[in-house]
């Protein structure tokens, strides 16, 4: 392995005006090449990359029943209602990456906008959601694993493995280690092993739908429901309560699409390619997610009962209950391959932003320059990698001694960092281009005001989340001395991180001093 030298060198500034030739006014000079392979991935490569990370299948059927059972028949509409303030958030991260196209994206466009604190907590809160994103992707996936041979050999034993709690996490520790050793290999072997299993993934999908639309309108099913455009109305949500647990669980299914900046250094257009792809990706993952929510919702109606969105006893896992009477006993066996497949190729995709975001971090000197190392051959982070698959691993198994709950508490825990850091990724959008939104008209919404809509959509979220996370009522229900388990999750993490800063700042006081990776006092203007 070859250590990245983390002081300047001629010719290292990576910025709009080396990757576009496009003339740039202001400061991003001090970025750092990281000596990631450059023009490995294409306009379809990173899309595909993007749909991947956030995995439509597996989040579809662990995000259907609880979102039922916070919205009832609005599930659609609460959809809807969580992609607003991503695709605004989207526009932020677009016009970032125009003026600043980075790896570390998040942490370095708000140390550049807010400085080295900010910063550094924003990059926490985006690799401390990515290990907890893993875990339950690998959980996911072993759940389906099991299931999938238990189908395919008729043995009800070999499909009760999952519920060995050893067995479990011992099979979930090897998809880790295996996804991280593809990651390892860095993007051309990534971007390969994509193309099919996200084809795989939408092609079952299309199947779904189809097959669940039309048994639904026989009439034969009980539950089956008839369609109604009441079904987008967002204000019929019974309270502003249930609209918000609905509407933090929405917007964790469209969390990864950002994977796509992650690898602008390595993307064929670095300034503009990345930001395309991001935009191409949320169009597919929405009309993905209307259409499974409304077809499912079809034919299973949302009853508290048997096949019903609403069970409890299925909420975590609402394909498996579903497969079978949707699409039969031999194409069900696609839809818990397709499940586990998109766990699967997002467990290994989703090592690209928190690896590359570690990266950067170590490359500016805000963690230890140890995590900077690039493969020769691979051109790819490769000790950052190795450690989120440790990282991963360790997350998952405590959390699973811990919890019996782990999967549905997570993923709430999840909705609260995803807010943390995107808000704080579109704030940075506004106050970083402040002085240039007076350019045009584009500026002025690009730039301004659809980040900032989207950042003050996504910090109320996170606000009310924080306070009814509380309650122990709140996710799985389990509590630690009076106090909602998915709290002491989600705040404590972030604590965590503020421990961890304050170590690091005892260890790096250039960085905190923004001698290494400075404050922009002047908005950067790209031109094209």
């Amino acid at each position: 392995m070859v250590q990245v030298d983390p002081r300047p060198q001629a010719g290292d500034t990576v910025t709009s005006l080396a990757a576009t030739g496009s003339s740039a006014r202001g400061g991003s000079g001090d970025t750092r090449n990281k000596g990631l392979g450059g023009n490995s991935v294409g306009l379809l490569g990173s899309a595909v990359i993007g749909v991947s990370t956030v995995a439509p299948v597996y989040c579809l059927t662990s995000t259907l029943g609880p979102t039922v059972g916070e919205v009832g028949v609005q599930m659609p509409a609460v959809f809807l209602a969580g992609f607003l303030p991503m695709l605004l958030v989207a526009f932020a991260y677009r016009e970032l990456n125009k003026a600043v196209p980075d790896c570390g994206t998040s942490f370095t466009w708000t140390v550049k906008a807010f400085g080295p604190w900010v910063g550094w907590m924003c990059g926490w809160g985006l690799v401390i959601a990515t290990i907890i994103v893993l875990s339950n992707l690998a959980g996911v996936a072993t759940s389906f694993f099991y299931l999938l041979l238990g189908e395919l050999t008729g043995s009800p034993a070999i499909a009760a493995l999952d519920h060995n709690r050893i067995a479990h996490v011992l099979t979930c520790l090897a998809f880790i280690a295996l996804a991280t050793a593809i990651s390892y290999r860095g993007m051309t072997a990534t971007k390969g092993v994509q193309y099919t299993l996200v084809g795989l993934q939408l092609a079952v999908l299309a199947v779904f739908v189809a097959l669940a639309v039309v048994k639904a309108r026989t009439g034969d099913f009980t539950g089956s429901l008839h369609f109604s455009w009441t079904w987008l109305d967002p204000f019929a949500v019974k309270s502003f309560s249930a609209f918000t647990a609905g509407l933090s669980l929405s917007i964790f299914m469209f969390w990864g699409w950002d994977t796509c900046l992650t690898v602008n250094e390595e993307t064929a257009g670095s300034a503009k390619t990345p930001g395309r792809a991001a935009l191409l990706a949320m169009v597919v993952l929405i009309g993905s997610y209307l259409l499974t929510a409304v077809a499912a919702q079809m034919f299973a109606g949302v009853g508290g009962k048997g096949l019903g969105l609403g069970n409890p006893q299925t909420a975590d896992n609402v394909f498996a209950a579903l497969a079978n009477p949707v699409m039969g006993t031999v194409l069900g066996v696609l839809l818990f391959v397709a499940v586990l497949a998109s766990a699967a190729a997002s467990l290994q995709t989703t090592f690209i932003p928190v690896a590359r975001t570690v990266l950067a971090m170590s490359t500016y000197e805000a963690l230890p320059a140890s995590f900077a190392t690039i493969h020769p051959r691979f051109r790819s982070p490769g000790k950052a990698t190795v450690a989120a698959g440790i990282a991963t691993g360790v997350f998952y198994a405590a959390m699973s001694l811990i919890s019996q709950n782990v999967l549905i508490d997570t993923i709430y825990a999840l909705g609260l960092m995803i807010c943390f850091y995107y808000s704080i990724t579109a704030f940075a959008c506004a106050w970083f281009f402040r002085r240039a939104l007076r350019a045009s008209v584009r500026d002025f919404f690009l730039k301004g005001v659809f980040p900032l809509l989207g950042g003050l959509l996504l910090a109320a979220v996170f606000c009310k989340t924080l306070i009814d996370m509380w309650n122990p009522a709140y996710g799985s229900g389990s509590s630690v001395l009076g106090i909602g388990s998915v709290f002491l999750i989600g705040v404590g993490l972030l604590l965590l991180g503020a421990a961890l800063m304050l170590l690091m700042q005892r260890r790096s006081p250039a960085f905190f001093r923004g001698e290494i990776l400075t404050t922009s006092t002047r908005a950067l203007v790209v031109e094209g």
